[in-house]
């Protein structure tokens, strides 16, 4: 018998979205609805464990935990990278890690429904509802004939370049791989970094964070955008420079941030994008749908039984 931790279940919804049962009768396994606060709690919790199954960059692995983790043999993630896996730590403590499947579509559509959300005001309209006054407090824009900047063309941003072509929107990207022929491949045109931000009224960002593309979008590239032009970040935190960013949105330097992913997660409460007029937040949604999760759980399991069997299935190297 094995003892297995399902952690990071906010909305404890892990055992209803895929077969446990198998795991269920044959081993110990345990779900932790509660974040675990620091480095500290995670050592003491999951000291005595076994297999330890993570939702993607909720509680990260660094070596220093993995070294308090005697018991560990396997780390499944969802999704099929993990950033905050300390993977060479993992590999010298013989940890197999492996990963599961995971489309992205609902990431894309948060874009999209971020980007709509800020072109309609659909905040202000809806608190001005709820409040049993204002009727068309404000004027948005179409989306329709306007220009959606792409940093980052691979799948995601793939997606979000189909969807925005679907509504009328002209589509360029950028990212320093990315060719004009791969741009053409996903109905784009391909431009420079600089062009992108002056031209686009919309950017959605869909990079991996990596040491190269953190604070990609500083002062330096917000400058370059329109004051009417809005920024979407469903990626990375990172990715955006926080402070440039609120002191763009406080100067009206741009006319919107919708945000997805953030610095610090969870968002701490006095964080000051929270009470800014010009930011649309979401506390990471973007994978957070019915479908996504059955496509992750049902994936931990088949990797669980399958590292169980001596047949370890998405490993990742």
């Amino acid at each position: 018998m094995v003892a297995i931790a399902i952690l990071d279940d906010y909305q404890n919804v892990a055992l209803a979205m895929a077969d446990w049962s198998r795991l269920q009768r044959d081993h110990r396994l345990v779900v932790c609805n509660e974040r675990l606060p620091d480095l500290d709690a995670a050592a003491r919790v999951l000291a005595p464990f076994d297999v330890i199954g993570i939702m993607r960059e909720r509680t990260p692995f660094p070596g220093a935990l993995l070294e308090r983790l005697p018991n560990l043999r396997l780390l499944v993630t969802t999704g099929k990278r993990n950033a905050s896996i300390d993977m060479a730590a993992a590999k010298d403590r013989s940890v197999t890690v492996c990963g599961t499947g995971g489309a992205g579509r609902s990431t894309a559509e948060l874009a999209i429904a971020l980007m709509l959300g800020l072109a309609r005001h659909l905040r202000e309209e809806f608190h001005a509802m709820r409040a049993g006054g204002g009727w068309q407090t404000t004027i948005g824009y179409d989306l329709d004939g306007r220009t959606l900047g792409i940093i980052g063309l691979g799948n995601l941003g793939g997606k979000v370049a189909k969807i925005g072509t679907a509504m009328g929107m002209k589509v360029i990207a950028w990212s320093e791989n990315l060719t004009p022929e791969r741009a053409a491949e996903r109905g784009a045109e391909r431009v420079d970094k600089d062009e992108l931000f002056r031209r686009a009224d919309v950017i959605s960002v869909h990079s991996v964070l990596s040491p190269r593309t953190r604070g990609l979008v500083g002062a330096r590239e917000l400058a370059l955008m329109r004051p009417t032009a809005i920024l979407v970040n469903t990626s990375r935190g990172p990715i955006v420079d926080e402070s440039a960013m609120l002191a763009a949105l406080r100067e009206k330097r741009i006319a919107g941030y919708g945000a997805d992913t953030f610095d610090i997660e969870p968002l701490p409460p006095e964080h000051p994008l929270r009470s800014e007029p010009r930011a649309l937040l979401t506390p990471h949604l973007g994978y957070v749908t019915e479908a996504t999760y059955r496509e992750f759980y049902a994936g931990m399991v088949a990797a669980i039984e399958g590292w169980l069997q001596g047949k370890p299935v998405g490993v990742i190297t």
